[in-house]
């Protein structure tokens, strides 16, 4: 049976920590609800935007813990599971698949280069067997962040072979080549890694997108979704243009240290603007010069 997706904006959830660097799961849990409420199909915990390699398994698992035990339905979670061995990112999709997320999201094995597709292919193949019983994977394509990417070839095969397993595929390559070229795979579900490309996605059968900046900008990411949907091109396009010109700010900025400040300075607790090293916190004078030059966020 094809995997039924979720249609909508979904925010690869940033991690908040307390000045000591532990997880701030207060403002994190208040973070991921607050994200339902803007217009949130799912959340992503654990992605790029979430610094996920600088958090340790066993913190995850907590802090995936900590979201259910707030409410949050699991089914509406894909969280970032992948690291560069398969019995580490075996024993994180396991745990998050058994607390019922609706799948993970997993990197190729990015710190070796100049691998081939074929040696690729054995390292998920040999994943899902690790993983085990009802192993649903999103691929996550970011060749720009992890030099090593997942070719359009090789997602079609491995969802070919392992149509219940290998899901979908969240595409951060920033080349729309790639992206209509993963579209048209049959049956596989296609997510942007932005929303600047989100208009010509849906037209081709994307059912949203997985974007950074939807942690500051998701109800007008959600809003654009929801026109299109429709049937209002016109005003979906409106839209698209604002939701176009707030990503371009952010992503010059940097999305995490910026989406932090903007968050610290909104909600008045400067714990926000943390993040782990080798990150370095956006400077409270650059957070304001940002402020200027996009709509106010409000919390």
């Amino acid at each position: 049976m094809a995997a039924r997706p979720l249609r909508g904006v979904i925010a690869p959830l940033l991690t908040p920590f307390d000045n000591d660097l532990s997880i701030a799961t207060d403002l994190y849990v208040g973070h991921a609800h607050w994200l339902f409420e803007q217009g949130c199909v799912a959340i992503a915990p654990f992605g790029t935007t979430g610094e996920a390699l600088s958090v340790g398994i066993d913190e995850r698992i907590a802090a995936i813990r900590a979201l259910m035990d707030s409410g949050i339905d699991p089914s509406r979670m894909i969280p970032g599971t992948g690291l560069t061995s398969i019995a580490d990112t075996a024993r994180l999709s396991r745990a998050c698949l058994d607390f019922g997320c609706n799948a993970v999201m997993t990197l190729p094995p990015f710190y070796f280069k100049a691998v081939t597709d074929e040696g690729l292919y054995e390292y998920f193949a040999r994943l899902i067997a690790a993983i085990g019983d009802n192993a649903r994977l999103f691929l996550y394509h970011i060749p720009p962040i992890a030099v090593v990417g997942i070719s359009p070839a090789l997602a079609r095969r491995l969802h070919t072979e392992f149509p219940a397993q290998v899901v979908g595929i969240k595409d951060s390559s920033g080349d729309w080549d790639n992206t209509r070229a993963l579209l048209d795979i049959d049956g596989l579900i296609v997510y942007p890694g932005s929303e600047l490309p989100l208009l010509d996605a849906l037209a081709l059968g994307a059912p949203g997108c997985i974007s950074a900046t939807a942690n500051t900008n998701a109800a007008p990411i959600a809003r654009v979704i929801e026109l299109y949907g429709q049937g209002d091109e016109s005003s979906a396009r409106s839209m698209h243009e604002k939701v176009r010109d707030y990503r371009l700010a952010i992503q010059e900025a940097a999305p995490i240290p910026a989406q932090k400040r903007l968050l610290a300075m909104a909600s008045g607790d400067e714990r926000w603007a943390n993040v782990r090293p080798p990150l370095i916190a956006m400077s409270p004078d650059a957070g304001r010069e940002l402020a200027e030059r996009i709509p106010p966020l409000v919390l």
